[in-house]
């Protein structure tokens, strides 16, 4: 399992040499395990760099049991390094070399399926879970005062005391309900909030969240409090990812316009690498598919699109890469910033498939 800060401790690792980066998608419906060590070798044939070649494929021979969907696996024999991310979502079947590890796909991974809680609530009580990268990593649950209702045939004046008390525990019990969640939250560093159960419920724990955790809920869904936590986690995953589609729109939307008025964002490939070398960049915004190859400079990590084989920004050698996307992520996360995958937009590809908002 991985974090941000994970990420920024793996670029942390620097190769003379190189890194051998590699993914593979291990689902049971893309074959046995015979399959996937197949497709694995053929993705390092073309690698020289035989001794981690040797300790990856050790690793899938002897190491792997094959749980999860797919791994992610950081070798660099010469720094005595080895790193395995089992996961739970499935990834494409990719290898990288480089002088440090290739985190796009985990980064585009933590984008889309990181740090979501769910609340499920009902009149007496709640159920809090934390998913992140698709696995349930915590579960709890609080219950308040039982509620009655009134019976028929009591009189009218007593059957008032009744439903303002019924009235009464029901807020109550919600309002410690969203103290609970928010202290669960907080501790599990949540992201993003889902909300279960039926409408007058959930409208009314949303009242009682303070406004900054108002702010984090991105959907709402009907369900019972007896649901599975595979229930829950399917409907979460399916509704949150619906409303991420519309945060991410309303972000491109705010960061082109933004960047048609010079105002904190950048649109392009060009601008975007030259607030990424200034380490402007607060967020980086692209899609998915985008690769673009470049130039980087040994030196000082410059990146640009075109070379005489002299860093513009401090006089060292530049080197051909591959991809400049890949690197641009890297180091955003590595000086803290953010990043946004984009899984498809007709308005981001119309500006160059790339942008930023940025710190200043």
């Amino acid at each position: 399992m991985y974090h941000e800060n994970t990420l920024r401790e793996l670029l942390k690792l620097t190769a003379p040499k190189a890194v051998l980066s590699v993914y593979l998608n291990t689902e049971p419906s893309k074959g046995s395990a015979e399959a996937y060590r197949l497709r694995l070798r053929n993705l390092l044939k073309e690698v020289d760099l035989p001794q981690d070649v040797q300790a990856v494929e050790l690793f899938f021979n002897r190491q792997f049991d094959g749980a999860g969907r797919g791994v992610a696996v950081f070798s660099c024999v010469e720094k005595d390094f080895l790193q395995i991310f089992p996961l739970a979502i499935p990834v494409h079947d990719a290898v990288f070399v480089g002088d440090r590890p290739n985190v796009r796909p985990l980064a585009d991974l933590l984008d889309d399926y990181g740090g979501y809680g769910v609340i499920l609530i009902d009149q007496q009580g709640a159920r809090l879970f934390h998913f992140h990268l698709g696995e349930l990593q915590e579960q709890d649950g609080m219950f308040g005062g039982e509620v009655k209702h009134a019976k028929d045939g009591e009189d009218s004046a007593f059957r008032g005391g009744q439903t303002r008390a019924y009235e009464a525990m029901i807020e109550r019990n919600v309002k410690e309900a969203a103290a609970f969640a928010v202290d669960f939250f907080e501790k599990k560093h949540i992201r993003r909030i889902l909300i279960g159960g039926s409408d007058h419920n959930v409208a009314l724990l949303r009242t009682q969240l303070p406004k900054a955790w108002q702010s984090l809920v991105v959907g709402t869904f009907p369900m019972g409090m007896t649901a599975s936590h595979t229930d829950v986690l399917e409907r979460a995953m399916e509704v949150g990812q619906q409303a991420e589609r519309k945060r991410e729109a309303h972000l491109i939307e705010r960061m082109i316009t933004s960047a048609a008025k010079g105002s904190s964002a950048v649109a392009g490939l060009e601008d975007t690498l030259a607030a990424v070398n200034n380490e402007q960049v607060m967020t980086l915004v692209f899609l998915q598919d985008y690769h673009a190859p470049g130039y980087r400079c040994q030196d000082c990590d410059f990146l640009v699109t075109k070379s005489e084989g002299v860093c513009e920004g401090c006089g060292g050698v530049t080197e051909t890469v591959p991809d400049l996307v890949s690197r641009a992520v890297g180091s955003v996360l590595s000086h803290g910033g953010d990043i946004e995958t984009i899984h498809a937009s007709d308005a981001l590809q119309q500006v160059g498939k790339i942008g930023a908002l940025l710190r200043y």
